[in-house]
């Protein structure tokens, strides 16, 4: 592996690395190799392999690796040092360091996925593509209000109609049924209900003979007699005991 090095105004130094974009990014690099836990980084380990890899590469000069080094060795020291007997106020020295590391990482994972889907859009949609125009509008309809009339009366028209039945009233001759059934009784003793209606009866003259025969039963003046049910209606002459 190898590590560039160029001067600018603001650093003496400018590391560019073929793997490794800064110090985190070395140290994270030797934890996951290692499947080291970073909530528990050994760093007495750590900052031996880090000192290593920074001399391996001719880091010795770059400011950012040498001072995280500086830190590994510092924070080496403090675990050193023994506890106080009260160590409910202690801190992990590690503490600041695992944060930071927590951190590139998750901002590592979101950097690679925003490279992934710029990778997958370059794919699918190169540059200098232009879609086709869409087409354009159809031309506006010009019409006036007898158009509108027209349309609308067709529109009427073409709507289905309720079917509506015309009632036409039939005045009832019940006095003219009566009559007629008197005059038939006159010279018959016995007549049938079909027969006192005469031929080709209307409505009217059906309902009229029937409230007649109705009415003239009422009063005793007909007698009534049907031998099966739904039989013709025999329609006769009342008898004295019977009109009385």
């Amino acid at each position: 592996m190898t590590a560039t090095m160029a001067p600018t105004p603001d650093r003496a130094f400018m590391v560019e690395l073929e793997e490794f974009s800064g110090p985190l990014d070395l140290l994270l690099h030797l934890i996951r190799e290692q499947e080291i836990d970073i909530t528990d980084i050994p760093i007495a380990k750590i900052a031996e392999q880090f000192l290593g890899a920074i001399a391996a590469l001719g880091l010795n000069q770059a400011a950012d690796y040498l001072e995280m080094a500086a830190q590994l060795l510092r924070i080496k020291i403090q675990l050193l040092l023994p506890r106080p007997f009260d160590d409910s106020d202690w801190e992990d020295p590690r503490a600041e360091l695992v944060r930071r590391l927590l951190e590139y990482e998750q901002v590592r994972e979101v950097a690679r996925w925003l490279g992934e889907q710029a990778e997958w859009r370059s794919d699918h949609f190169p540059r200098g593509f232009l879609p086709d125009p869409p087409d354009l509008p159809p031309a506006p309809i010009v019409f006036n209000l007898d158009d509108l009339i027209k349309a609308v009366n067709d529109v009427v028209d073409a709507m289905p109609r309720a079917v509506i039945h015309r009632v036409v009233p039939r005045p009832l001759d019940v006095e003219g049924a009566t009559r007629r059934l008197r005059e038939l009784l006159e010279t018959l003793e016995r007549v049938e209900f079909r027969e006192a209606l005469g031929g080709a009866p209307t409505v009217a003259d059906v309902i009229s003979m029937l409230i007649a025969v109705l009415e003239l039963s009422r009063v005793g003046q007909v007698g009534l007699a049907q031998s099966s049910p739904f039989g013709p209606l025999e329609i006769s002459r009342a008898t004295a005991d019977q009109a009385a």
